[in-house]
């Protein structure tokens, strides 16, 4: 079971190297990090650990290093904020497909399912491409909703590449360019292409994005 390890530390050179022996140690595998800088004088150090089985004791080795201001033990982003539905494209679209996908959210979060929905109004070619591309690099994404009335070339070019490279479903409202000819399904209503957005990696749904993929709905 993986741990959620969130360390307040002093920004210094040395530090993440210290921690990761720590965590070697203990014969975790570091399966996610993430760290930031709170202040000039301290940084965020988080992560998610798999294979730990002395927490308390992982705890009392961090502690002793004295440069650790704070470290707790928690639940995992995973577990908290779950899967992602990423939402990107002009304000007016995004807003109506934010409206269904978190109302179906809603719905299998509280059969205990954990799907988050993340949105971005953002119009532009480059900065649309940018978007779509940057999609692999974030951590939990699980579907990427494309809501616009025109999306083409590079756009459509940086869909192609990141399916290629993560598989991530793609789904397109139904608007002018090639970009929803390279989506796995094209949706008219911007609420319903949330909603099918969240059914297409829920858990506790039946829907299976494989079996319309293609289609104009």
């Amino acid at each position: 079971m993986e741990i959620g390890l969130t360390i307040m530390a002093e920004n210094k050179i040395g530090v993440l190297h210290k921690l990761t022996g720590i965590i070697l140690e203990f014969n975790g595998n570091i399966t996610y990090t993430q760290q930031f800088i709170k202040d000039d004088d301290t940084g965020l150090i988080y992560m998610e650990i798999e294979g730990i089985g002395d927490k308390e004791g992982l705890l009392k080795k961090i502690k002793e290093c004295n440069f650790v201001k704070n470290v707790e033990i928690h639940k995992t982003l995973k577990m908290i904020y779950g899967k992602r539905v990423i939402i990107v494209g002009g304000g007016a679209q995004v807003a109506q497909v934010a409206q269904g996908a978190i109302s179906e959210a809603d719905r299998h979060n509280i059969r205990g399912e954990r799907i988050s929905v993340d949105t971005m109004p953002i119009v532009g070619e480059g900065n649309l491409s940018d978007a779509v591309l940057a999609v692999e690099k974030l951590p939990r994404a699980a579907i990427l909703v494309l809501a616009g009335s025109l999306m083409g070339g590079e756009i459509t070019k940086a869909v192609e590449e990141l399916k290629k490279k993560t598989g991530i479903p793609v789904i397109s409202l139904k608007m002018f360019g090639s970009a929803p000819k390279v989506a796995d399904l094209i949706v008219s209503d911007p609420v319903q292409a949330g909603v099918l957005a969240v059914m297409a990696i829920a858990d506790t749904a039946k829907f299976d994005i494989n079996k319309v993929r293609g289609r104009v709905l």
